[in-house]
């Protein structure tokens, strides 16, 4: 509905800046390796990395091998590091350069994070924007679960986005986060296109977002529900005309860089998204059918014909593509950008983003449309003074310094235990302004060892009141000892290590057992480690928990929500809705005092029954490792007596779980322990 009409003189295409400039602003929309194909996403991946643009990991995690540079490649393009792929060139890199996460959710460990010189916050999710996602179990295969810890078959459910962002400051708190892990790496927000999106476009520059992505309604895969696809979101030019808007009449246009996506296919289409305010491009559904797609809308049954959005090998086997496929889309796609531009008489794109006065409504009579009314769009501000600061990507991340963390990396002591695997033990004291503490230095570690290189260890002990996502993305030989109490999130993205909170020293003046000691949303998107907890939990208490292990002394509503694996020990009352969505792992849940009931408070997709003496073994040495961690006197009642309060545990388990020994009670070689 839009044309573009320009006053200049055409100029010579030679003069226009180069295609490699161009498809740096390129990038791929976040379509996971499960969703896909392993062969798509390192495809995808690779073509992209050619042409110097940025491919997106989507959700799911990230094989390491994808990590370093080819050296393999024989004369016919085949590489023993990926024998599945053709094509390949010496020095092809596999990593995505933007690493999706939703606070912590599938495959997000601390080298998945360092890894990335963008991590994506998925508000809008394509082309079902604000719903949560869904992997079908039968796309699980041993190589998917093991980049998402967690098991084969299984399926995999992502919450909607209001599991752990609840409102702006949630969300500035996770962009703070994942600053404060990876400070080097861009946060990007993305939002979809609707009406309001200005106000929140603000909202998040304000929350010190790197760069904020709008995504419109059209394109997305076919695993979206048909409902989505025709009534979620609204057209991406409206909705980057609106967010640019804002931003620029609120002064905060300077500080992100606005990327758009939602059904782009041309480079007409690139240009016409630069002068509504775009600095860079997604590119999803094209980049699939660039490398093989056929639309057959079947992704989520596994059976797509052309091998690139199943993961049956033999579907697999017909994939066709190569990354000079990508890179020849990009490649072209970039030139016509040019060719365009050269039309228009502007050298550059830098020098047409934002130029909503060369927009024109198109004077064509529908029936559908007469009644529309773009002009608003040509009435933005004018941008053609003053626009040096934000026309180019910003160069500089709004990461935090001088935080605590930057404190103890700063120590001698701290820095052997990195650099040489050795054992050091600090003690600090901490308040609730220092937030994500320590992650920073789980970042420094894994950019150094990786997540499980590192032989050294750490015990940090922390005095006083920690603010929020305390642990956050903690990793193997961090012991965490926080004697207070912490805020929300604390042990999001927990991938190993320990991490115990427990009341400061003297005289309390309460029962710990019947005081909340961390808050709401705690271990969100775990994959490993352990949790003790003297003391109860607020909401959410696990959710989307794969592999962690937790003790706590009580939690509020939805405890155990979407865990994939893991196990949690509650010693006190639960509130409502207990393992909603859950489809792995279990928990053991303490049933005591006059009129407390369990059974109402599990959720229908999970089971209830009494412990047998498999799961009795798992349940006393959790118990004894709480003790040890926490001193807790409740868990010590329990151990005196454990014979009299076992009766008193419920264990809580979904079907998928039924024959594993803890569950079922049968005991296998490596189960065979006494209780």
């Amino acid at each position: 509905m839009l044309e573009i009409k320009s006053d200049r003189d055409p100029v010579p295409l030679e003069e226009v800046e180069s295609v490699e400039e161009i498809m740096k602003r390129f990038c791929t929309g976040g379509m996971s390796l499960g969703a896909l194909s392993r062969e798509a996403h390192e495809t995808l991946a690779i073509g992209v990395n050619r042409a110097g643009g940025r491919s997106n990991s989507g959700e799911g995690g990230e094989d390491e091998m994808r990590w370093v540079p080819l050296s393999d490649v024989d004369e016919d393009g085949r590489s023993a590091t990926f024998p599945h792929l053709r094509g390949l060139k010496n020095g092809d890199v596999g990593r995505s350069k933007i690493k999706q996460v939703a606070s912590g959710r599938f495959g997000v460990t601390p080298a998945y994070l360092m890894s990335a010189e963008q991590i994506e916050i998925k508000i809008a999710q394509g082309a079902k924007p604000g719903e949560g996602g869904q992997l079908p179990g039968a796309k699980v295969n041993d190589y998917i679960a093991s980049i998402r810890a967690c098991k084969k078959g299984v399926m995999l459910i992502s919450p909607p986005p209001h599991h752990d962002i609840y409102g702006i400051e949630d969300l500035a708190q996770l962009i703070f986060d994942l600053h404060q892990v990876n400070p080097t790496a861009k946060v990007s927000v993305k939002l979809v296109a609707q009406v309001g999106i200005g106000t929140v476009a603000s909202g998040v520059a304000k929350a010190n977002a790197d760069v904020i992505q709008i995504s419109g309604a059209d394109g997305g895969t076919g695993a979206s529900p048909l409902t989505s696809i025709k009534h979620a979101g609204g057209p991406w030019e409206l909705g980057l005309a609106e967010g640019h808007q804002a931003l620029l009449l609120n002064n905060l246009r300077d500080r992100v860089v606005l990327r758009v996506d939602g059904g782009l296919k041309t480079g007409y289409d690139v240009v016409m998204g630069a002068l509504l305010g775009a600095d860079e491009f997604g590119f999803g559904t094209i980049a699939m059918i660039a490398v093989g797609c056929i639309m057959a809308r079947i992704c989520h049954t596994n059976n797509c014909p052309v091998g690139v959005t199943t993961q049956k090998e033999a579907l697999r086997a017909k994939f066709v593509g190569v990354p000079s496929d990508m890179f020849g889309f990009f490649f072209y796609c970039a030139e016509e950008t040019r060719q365009v531009l050269a039309t228009l008489g502007y050298k550059s794109l830098g020098e047409v983003i934002g130029r909503a006065d060369l927009l024109r409504q198109r004077d064509r009579e529908l029936h559908k449309t007469k009644s529309l009314d773009l002009s608003y769009v040509a009435q933005m501000p004018d941008v053609r003074e003053g626009r040096e600061a934000w026309v180019d990507e910003l160069d500089y991340t709004h990461a935090q310094r001088d935080t605590l963390d930057d404190e103890l990396l700063a120590r001698d002591d701290v820095k052997a235990a990195i650099e040489n695997h050795e054992d050091v033990v600090v003690q600090t004291p901490i308040c609730n302004t220092d937030r994500a503490i320590p992650a920073r230095i789980h970042g420094a570690i894994a950019a150094r060892h990786g997540n499980r290189g590192w032989r050294g260890s750490l015990h940090l002990i922390y005095e006083g009141s920690a603010g929020q996502s305390f642990g956050a993305f903690c990793l193997n030989g961090m012991d965490l000892e926080l004697r207070g109490e912490s805020n929300d999130y604390v042990g999001k993205s927990l991938h190993g290590g320990r991490i115990r909170v427990l009341p400061p020293r003297g005289e309390l003046g309460f029962v710990p057992s019947e005081s909340v000691i961390v808050g709401n949303t705690c271990l969100y998107g775990a994959t490993g480690g352990k949790f003790f907890g003297n003391g109860r939990a607020g909401e959410r208490f696990c959710v989307r928990n794969s592999n962690a292990e937790a003790v706590i002394e009580g939690t509020g509503d939805h405890c155990c929500e979407y865990m994939t694996g893991g196990v949690v020990v509650c010693l006190g009352p639960t509130g409502r809705n207990v393992g909603a969505g859950q489809t792995g792992g279990w928990g053991y849940f303490l049933e005591e005092g006059d009129g407390y009931r369990l059974a109402p408070r599990i959720n229908t997709d999970v089971n209830l029954q009494l412990v047998n003496s498999v799961g009795a073994a798992q349940l006393r040495s959790l118990l004894e490792e709480h003790v040890e961690a926490t001193s807790s006197v409740k868990a010590q009642a329990v151990l005196d007596d454990f014979e009299s309060y076992l009766p008193k545990f419920w264990q809580v388990f979904p079907s998928s779980e039924k024959d594993a020994p803890e569950v079922s009670g049968v005991r296998t070689e490596a189960a065979a322990v006494t209780v």
